[in-house]
């Protein structure tokens, strides 16, 4: 198989074009970069695929490699892993080729560090085009994805329609057309119907998880297909290989003796003489561990009231090799829930059958939209919990500041609100798996909800007559002044302000932080605001400021030809095309205006009468109504990177810690009673201070693997959650993970060994760490004699084109490892070899690449509803500004055209950046971290870190910090 060099697609990128027509002009040497990339150029465009066999897999032929990282990116081509994470200034400043001589912006594009951040942005961008075309699947409507001809551009489905029992159901149209309108439309709904105005149900609570593998693919362990019995031989069960004896051979993090660790419990009066070994990232912090928790409550759930089957089941422990380890055969769980488990029906289409949904199929039962529904309430059980302050509806109820506690009901029953386990924590619509994190980020967003409404009402006090920005969909021309707001509407205004603002942290701040590098800084903010928009030169500036434009001609030019690829009927158009002019312009506010006009007749024509072409009209479902797919939350399982013990500080001495409180010390009501005894203050640089745990195997909280389960009638009313993990995947049908990467589009694995990081030299102790690794893998999933006659997978070619059998490579009869066993949390947490600053695997990060991005083009509030007229011009400001300009902690910055920004004194990794938002909100809401927050740049970077010029993660301390004990004898 032969790997793609350029692709037949026009993929923008800051001077990509002008990049490609100069790499002419260069001299000339034999066998050098330049002379590879005039090679490569010379070559001609690759159309993208039809084939998902044939997919382009992160691969690059030898001239790309070279031209774009030189001997590095060449060397490393044969292995699985993706190339551009090889390519020049995709790391840190070691991977940097040249010193200041890319001075203008030509040179940045032509000299090589250029032709590497570009070259690792289009293998991205073209990554994420396949993944939107070959791996969307939805329960309810694939059939029609396969045989409508629009394919990707299809918009609407009956599937999506509110069904007749609806309260809504005549509202929106009944059994004739329907769409969304009136107050339907205006703020979040409940249950999140109607944000998208013509598929009512699209990412409502209780539709049903997508997928992003084939059906036939789903429950290997059921073996329905002639593939799945080749590759796996009847090995698999949901307690094959034990759940728990992976849980303690290869996730438990090995402890020094005499440490005090005490299986993560610590000591009971919190002394710092106890310690928790574990695998340290050096740049992310455990508040960046919670937020991940604090957003997955919001997009899925597959509990009802946190509770699956009513019924216990064995959670594993049933060798001897398990129960030697320490594991517990009296561990019980509740099975899954799931909505549908008859035989599927199929149909046919060109010669090829094809399944209608999964085997099984389960249930979100949360609203899929990025709504803060974990706050706000998903249903009318969860609203109940969610108390409003009575001397100002708009606000939450935050007596002294913090959250009331949930009340129980006066006799339990099925429809209370208050699950037993859940007394004595704060009040909030989503409070299962509640700890000190979750405590704190409620408590902190709550805070920041009360803000807003109170910046509102000074408005509404200073211009009571002025226009809020505001708007009914019934009467669209009539201004709303700041008088006529009702309590209500400013309630769910500060709703979408909220929400806003948590999706702007995640993509810009934590995401950035997470894949710490050049190619994504760039790519997560084109997800926000746009490739052409970053860092704009001084002359489009200035040309924007004489012709009064907000946005530089590139970036008008983009989303205008991403507006008229929408909507195209063809599917390469408003597919793949449309994404990547999407990423010129940036997709949050796509859609949000339609310019019309020039000079002084130059006006908006966006029009909210216009439901279905102005206000619904910015989004894109590429075929598929949004869900998150069941395949997300198997990648989002993140329990590593929490520590066993918090290194407690004071806000006032912050070089100095005071306590290790074990986190088990902070979960359910316990978690609620130290946050009022710490105060916010305290948790927030407690947190923000201290280093999160690696992704990796044996690295996961000892805690976890004993957690108290006492509402659950089980002998031991304990639970190893590691294992529970797993146990959830293999109930929900996740593939397991050589076949789950070939089917996402990455390279396949041929043994355990691929494993292991060969940019380490052999003597290395972290290479012989994996190796370690690797044995253990290799003892527990075995080997077994292969047979070349049986082909394990389509999705993926050999290089001669054949497809993979069950040797890989070897000889018939060869003894090969079980690899196609292996478990998807265990085959992606092995992976060692990851791109620079990722604090995640290439795998998990390939069902990132496709959802972080459908999650705001299919939502209509992140792109043509975000508007004043939902918002209001003060909740719109706050969004763009993060928080009011005039509070930037820093002098408010002037540019060249005229505006103002809230800028960081000096560059970031080069940059020059906004305030970012949590740092923003963080020093409104909790003044007494203010100092601290001063010197932080990224408020999920450790804080007391130095972070260096160009994306270093060395562990060291800041000025100011030299002190802190987490420095003293750390690597």
């Amino acid at each position: 198989m032969k790997p793609h060099r350029w692709y037949r697609i026009p993929v923008l990128n800051n001077g990509l074009l002008l990049s490609v027509l100069s790499l002419y002009s260069l001299p000339v040497s034999a066998d050098s970069d330049t002379q590879a990339c005039l090679r490569m150029a010379s070559s001609g465009l690759l159309e993208i695929a039809d084939d998902p066999s044939r997919r382009f897999l992160g691969k690059v032929e030898q001239d790309t490699a070279r031209c774009r990282g030189g001997d590095k990116a060449a060397q490393y081509r044969s292995t699985p892993w993706v190339d551009w994470q090889n390519y020049y200034a995709t790391g840190d400043q070691q991977s940097r080729h040249q010193g200041d001589e890319a001075v203008t912006r030509l040179g940045e594009h032509l000299y090589p560090d250029g032709r590497g951040v570009d070259g690792a942005l289009m293998d991205l961008e073209y990554q994420r085009i396949e993944l939107i075309k070959f791996n969307l699947f939805d329960q309810d409507t694939y059939q029609q994805f396969v045989t409508d001809p629009s394919r990707a551009a299809t918009k609407v489905w009956p599937q999506m329609r509110l069904p007749a029992d609806h309260p809504a159901y005549a509202t929106v149209g009944g059994d004739g057309k329907q769409l969304c309108n009136g107050e339907l439309i205006t703020y979040r709904t409940l249950s999140g119907i109607c944000n998208d105005l013509v598929n009512p149900m699209m990412g409502a609570t209780g539709m049903p998880f997508a997928r992003n593998a084939p059906f036939e693919e789903t429950f290997p362990r059921l073996e329905k297909t002639e593939l799945t019995r080749n590759r796996h031989a009847g090995r698999l069960d949901l307690m094959k290989p034990d759940p728990q004896l992976l849980s303690r051979r290869l996730f438990t993090r090995e402890q020094t003796a005499g440490n005090g660790c005490n299986q993560g419990l610590g000591d009971s009066d919190y002394s710092t003489a106890a310690h928790c070994d574990y695998l340290k990232a050096p740049y992310f912090n455990v508040l960046a561990a919670f937020w991940i928790q604090f957003m997955t409550h919001d997009w899925f759930s597959h509990t009802v009231e946190g509770l699956n089957q009513d019924k216990l089941v064995s959670a594993g422990c049933e060798s001897d090799q398990a129960r030697a380890l320490g594991c517990r055969p009296d561990d019980r769980l509740q099975p899954s829930l799931y909505a549908e488990t008859d035989d599927p029906e199929s149909f046919s289409f060109a010669g090829k059958s094809y399944l209608k949904r999964a085997y099984k199929t389960t249930g979100n039962h949360v609203t899929a939209w990025w709504d803060a529904s974990q706050i706000y309430g998903y249903d009318e059980v969860s609203l109940r919990r969610v108390t409003r302050d009575p001397a100002d509806p708009a606000k939450l109820l935050l007596p002294d500041n913090y959250l009331p506690l949930l009340e129980d009901c006066p006799s339990y029953s099925a429809d209370c609100p208050v699950q037993p386990q859940w007394l004595g924590q704060e009040a909030v619509a989503f409070p299962d798996n509640w700890n000190i994190g979750l405590s704190f980020y409620h408590n902190l967003f709550s805070r920041e909800h009360n803000y807003f409404v109170d910046h509102f009402r000074t408005l509404q006090q200073q211009s009571p007559d002025a226009d809020s920005g505001l708007r009914n969909p019934d009467q669209p021309e009539q201004v709303i002044s700041y008088r006529e707001v009702t309590d209500e509407r400013l309630f769910q205004a500060a709703r979408l302000v909220i929400s806003a603002e948590i999706a702007k942290i995640h993509t810009i701040e934590w995401t950035t932080q997470l894949l710490y590098n050049e190619p994504l800084h760039k790519g997560m903010n084109s997800n926000w605001s746009g490739l052409f928009n970053q860092e704009e030169s001084r002359v489009s500036q200035i040309l924007r400021r004489i012709t009064g434009r907000e946005e530089n001609f590139l970036s008008r030019a983009s989303s205008k030809m991403a507006r008229w690829l929408g909507q195209k009927d063809d599917p390469k158009a408003s597919g793949g095309a449309y994404s990547v002019f999407a990423s010129g312009a940036g997709i949050f506010g796509l859609g949000n205006s339609r310019p019309e006009g020039r000079l002084w007749w130059k006006h908006d024509a966006w029009n909210l009468a216009n439901l279905e072409t102005d206000v619904n009209g910015g989004t894109n479902h590429f075929g598929s109504p949004f869900n998150f797919p069941e395949e997300f939350p198997s990648v989002y399982r993140l329990h590593a990177l929490v520590p066993d013990l918090i290194e407690f500080r004071d806000a006032n001495a912050p070089n100095r810690i005071t306590h290790h409180i074990p986190v088990a010390a902070t979960v359910r009501k316990d978690a609620t009673a130290q946050m009022h005894q710490g105060g916010m203050a305290n948790w927030g640089l407690s947190m923000g201070r201290q280093r999160l745990g690696l992704l990796q195997l044996r690295n996961s909280p000892l805690f976890l693997q004993n957690l108290p389960m006492p509402h659950l009638a089980s002998e031991s009313r304990k639970l190893d959650i590691i294992a529970l993990d797993i146990l959830r995947d293999r109930e929900r049908g996740i593939p397991r993970f050589n076949e789950f990467r070939r089917q996402i589009g990455l390279k396949t694995l041929t043994s355990f060994d691929d494993f292991v990081d060969h940019r380490l030299a052999e003597n290395d102790p972290w290479r012989q760490h994996q190796q370690e690794t690797v044995k253990r893998l290799r003892e527990i999933y075995g080997t077994h004699s292969c047979d070349a006659g049986k082909i394990i997978s389509t999705a993926q070619r050999n290089e001669d084109g054949s497809f993979i059998n069950d040797c890989h490579g070897q000889p018939d009869g060869s003894v090969v490892d079980n690899i196609e066993d292996v478990d998807n949390i265990v085959g992606w947490m092995a992976e060692y070899t990851r791109p620079h600053g990722f604090a995640i695997s290439e795998t998990q990060f390939h069902i990132f690449i496709v959802n972080a991005s459908r999650r705001l083009f299919s939502d209509r509030f992140f792109t043509s509803s975000f508007r004043p007229e939902f918002y209001s011009r003060p909740g719109y400001d706050w969004i763009m500004h993060n928080g009011p300009l005039q509070e930037c902690p820093y002098p408010v910055s002037k540019r060249v055209d005229g505006s103002q920004a809230c800028l960081e004194p000096e560059p970031v990794n080069g940059h020059e950046v906004t305030v970012s938002p949590l740092k923003r909100l963080l020093i409104r809401n909790i003044p007494g971290i203010r100092d601290e927050l001063m010197q932080v740049r990224n408020a999920f970077d450790p804080w007391a870190r130095e972070r260096g010029s160009y994306y270093n993660i060395a562990w060291k301390p800041r000025p100011g910090a030299e002190t802190d004990p987490a420095f003293s004898s750390e690597p």
